[in-house]
């Protein structure tokens, strides 16, 4: 074990900030005679120069002596983790959570551990993921704990799990994904002895939830490096069993190479996509986006079909892979307003390839912005993203083009309010105008219009009225 100064945790020594936090907590509970340190990834990132609001610490101190120490001195205070032995607080800006010395026992056929207390900081810190975050600091005293070499781990930038891969994920087999995930969060390497673990015991993961599952995705995607997670998951085997319309992407090549390696060029969409979120409203990380980038092409397996003259073809691969998308977004149980946004974006991605040279009519581009709705700059930036050619001038030539549609869509946006692209007669006037009630048949007027508007642009109200009565009389 390592007994040795902490690094400096890099902030201000502010009335509110970290240092008098970490302070005030360690002078607490030393007085009431107990041990507390700061650890895991607070101390990890604050090696790294990478802080933020949320502090874990741990302690020899029962929940009950953690609840009563804190008392008087959070903001508040909350429990529900007290069965596992954290107490939870707020603390000006900081979320803190006060877990009591644990060693657990796990059942082969669950990942949740019959919880029991330790007595001990070094055997809490033994049954953590990895060395990165098996390290703690004292406290008030400000000594590093580092049994397992996190430290020397963190400067080489390596995934190592303080004991064995195999006892690790045997406990928790999440921890694989987790592995994924912290390589595609600090751009690590992994352990050879990690990801052989992670592929002999892939099919450990089948016992853990799919909200468990798909939070530690959603943390992948988000994370700025996912391309070394994913590529992770893939040759693990981990992805075959909780996303495994990526790894068949990985298409055999056809004998001529006359079509792209499909799993690679999505990657490369994902990141392409990565470096245009700054043209987004809200910026970047995006997790819609991302997924839509992931997802894009994962109807291509399904619809692949080889031409008499070599050619390779993946007709409808839009549709059904929007169909594909929406099974497995549900599956890990995504919000429906998630899964609608991608499954939009997996299903509009080739619309634009239709546009040619600028040969649309008015007509058709109002149609692109009515079907993208609220997800049309997000599909700038998927249609933008999905060009990988190697080619420069056809590169230069695609996005001259769809900058051209971009200006024709700010145009037509100025001039006609296409964001809120609605018919000429509200439903009131269309009842007034053809004499009759709700129902129906005002429905089906409200489209014709609508398509009328589309077709044509916005009208005068008697040419739209007129245009009506005919389309009525017509029926």
């Amino acid at each position: 074990m390592s007994d040795q100064p902490a690094p400096s945790l890099g902030v201000p020594a502010e009335p509110t900030g970290m240092r008098q936090l970490v302070d005030e907590l360690g002078e607490r509970f030393t007085a009431a005679g107990e041990q507390i340190a700061l650890v895991g990834g607070p101390v990890r990132d604050a090696m790294l120069g990478r802080l933020h609001n949320d502090l874990d610490f741990t302690t020899s101190a029962r929940p009950l002596t953690t609840e009563k120490l804190l008392s008087g001195w959070a903001d508040a205070i909350w429990d529900m983790g007290r069965s596992f032995g954290t107490i939870g607080c707020r603390k000006g800006d900081w979320t803190v959570e006060v877990t009591t010395y644990r060693s657990d026992a796990y059942d082969a056929t669950s990942r949740k551990p019959d919880v029991e207390f330790g007595d001990s900081l070094e055997g809490d810190l033994g049954r953590r993921d990895f060395t990165v975050n098996a390290m703690a600091m004292t406290l008030p005293g400000r000594a590093l704990v580092d049994p397992y070499g996190g430290r020397a781990d963190l400067a080489r930038g390596v995934l190592r799990t303080p004991g064995t891969p195999e006892g690790s994920f045997s406990d928790d087999p999440l921890r694989m994904l987790r592995a994924a995930r912290f390589a595609a969060q600090l751009d690590f390497e992994v352990d050879p002895a990690v990801v052989a673990a992670m592929t002999d015991m892939a099919d450990r993961i089948e016992i853990v939830s799919a909200e468990r599952v798909r939070d530690e995705l959603v943390k992948l995607v988000l994370s700025a490096h996912p391309r070394r997670g994913l590529s992770l998951l893939v040759g693990t085997g981990l992805a075959e069993r909780v996303l495994p319309e990526l790894p068949a992407l990985a298409l055999e090549r056809d004998e001529h190479h006359r079509h792209k390696d499909v799993y690679e060029h999505t990657l490369t969409v994902l990141e392409q996509s990565i470096d245009l979120e700054d043209r987004l409203p809200g910026g970047g990380p995006d997790l819609v986006s991302r997924l839509a980038a992931l997802m894009h092409d994962v109807g291509k397996p399904r619809t692949r079909r080889f031409q008499d003259d070599g050619t390779v073809t993946f007709h409808h691969h839009d549709v059904v892979g929007a169909k594909l998308t929406r099974k497995r977004l549900r599956a890990l149980r995504f919000s429906n307003d998630v899964v609608d946004a991608v499954a939009k974006l997996v299903e509009l991605h080739l619309r634009f390839h239709g546009y040619g040279s600028g040969e649309w009519t008015d007509s058709a581009v109002r149609r692109y912005v009515r079907d993208a709705g609220d997800q049309l700059e997000r599909l700038h930036v998927l249609t933008r993203a999905d060009c990988t050619t190697r080619n420069r001038r056809k590169a230069e030539r695609l996005r001259r083009t769809y900058d051209d549609l971009e200006a024709r869509i700010g145009r037509l946006a100025e001039e006609e309010e296409l964001a809120s692209i609605r018919p000429d007669l509200s439903g009131h006037q269309i009842m007034e105008t053809l004499g009759i009630g709700p129902g129906r048949d005002v429905g089906a007027a409200y489209q014709f219009l609508l398509e009328l508007r589309m077709d044509h642009g916005p009208m005068p109200e008697e040419d739209a009225r007129r245009a009506l009565l005919s389309w009525w009389q017509s029926r």
